[in-house]
């Protein structure tokens, strides 16, 4: 029996290339776009019965390339990625990957690996194997991710595949200028599925309302509470009492955009704790945020503070010092849970 995809791709949608986006936008956004080779390997199968194989490779390095782009603007948004850091990334993306610099001279060039290779496997397991790379929705994401974090084009070639009889996948990201300069065929194929204007327009205007929609929620936590974000599976709520947060959290759970949230990072930053009323709040908070369903992180803890935070009735409270480390140990913890051993 023919699996069906969770959202419908439409066979009489015209070329994504053509339209930035005309399948369901909130394809870009599902949680298992990346991570789980079941749900790539029905979107794969789907699209090329639907559209062709061409055509659903234009879809999925879109979809990843949408979803790269996002992740990356929202990593910059929140100042966790510093210019001058070339070699790569302060906090993990949602595809694991491992980036470097290559010898090309063009210091926006990159070369790097999947090691995890979910799509490659989701391409065998449905399709066969393939006779060129076909990892697309990764190879999209990475475009998207290496884009939103320099502010630059960049095309994320995959230059070696496992489900295209290579020993692994591996890929390298330039900026369109410089793959025509290097007179490589497949580039001047693969840069017709990447309308680097258009898709930038898209994510702008999700961030756009994303931004209106945290305004509205700091005037319903009160005016001087700081902005909620969720991002992906992972939801930043600065603390500020238990009121607040616990208000914030029923907020937030009943937007059907939050019901992929699995880690919420509790931000103590700037917040000082005394042992009774402030441990108090600080354990009403988590219970809610348990009873959500979500794994609790805590971070930014003050020196003054860690006594109360030590002192919680917990057998296990992940405490991370910085908010970029509590990011990349949610998204750590987001893929472990969406792929269980």
């Amino acid at each position: 029996m023919k699996p069906e995809l969770d959202a419908q791709a439409r066979p009489d949608a015209p070329p994504l290339s053509a339209l930035a986006l005309d399948a369901d936008p909130a394809l870009a956004r599902e949680p298992r776009l990346l991570v789980d080779p079941r749900f790539l390997g029905v979107l794969h199968f789907e699209l090329s019965q639907k559209l062709g194989q061409e055509q659903a490779a234009c879809n999925l390095m879109q979809l990843g390339f949408l979803r790269g782009l996002r992740d990356a603007r929202m990593l910059v948004q929140l100042g966790l990625f510093a210019e001058g850091r070339r070699a790569g990334p302060p906090v993990a993306p949602l595809l694991a990957m491992r980036i470097g610099h290559s010898d090309d001279a063009d210091a926006l060039c990159f070369q790097g690996a999947w090691p995890d290779q979910p799509e490659a496997e989701a391409r065998l397991s449905t399709l066969g194997p393939a006779p060129m790379p076909g990892c697309w929705a990764s190879a999209g994401y990475t475009s998207g991710w290496l884009s939103g974090l320099h502010d630059a084009d960049l095309l994320a070639l995959e230059t070696r595949c496992a489900a295209a009889h290579g020993d692994g996948c591996r890929f390298v990201a330039r900026s369109p200028e410089a793959w025509r300069l290097s007179g490589d065929p497949r580039s001047r194929e693969i840069l017709r599925f990447l309308p680097f204007e258009e898709l930038r327009t898209v994510v702008d205007r999700e961030i756009e309302v994303e931004a209106a929609e945290y305004a509205m929620r700091r005037g319903e936590l009160g005016g001087e509470s700081p902005a909620v974000h969720v991002w992906g599976p992972v939801m930043i709520l600065p603390f500020s009492g238990a009121d607040d947060s616990l208000r914030a959290v029923e907020l937030i759970g009943n937007d059907p955009e939050a019901r992929q949230v699995s880690v919420v990072i509790l931000d103590l930053g700037g917040v000082l704790l005394d042992e009774a009323f402030g441990a108090l709040a600080l354990e009403r908070t988590l219970d809610a945020i348990e009873a959500w369903g979500a794994e609790p992180i805590l971070a930014e803890v003050a020196p003054l503070c860690e006594s109360v935070v030590a002192g919680v009735e917990r057998e296990h409270v992940i405490v991370r010092k910085s908010l970029p480390e509590a990011i990349s140990t949610a998204f750590q913890i987001a893929q472990a849970q969406q792929n269980p051993l």
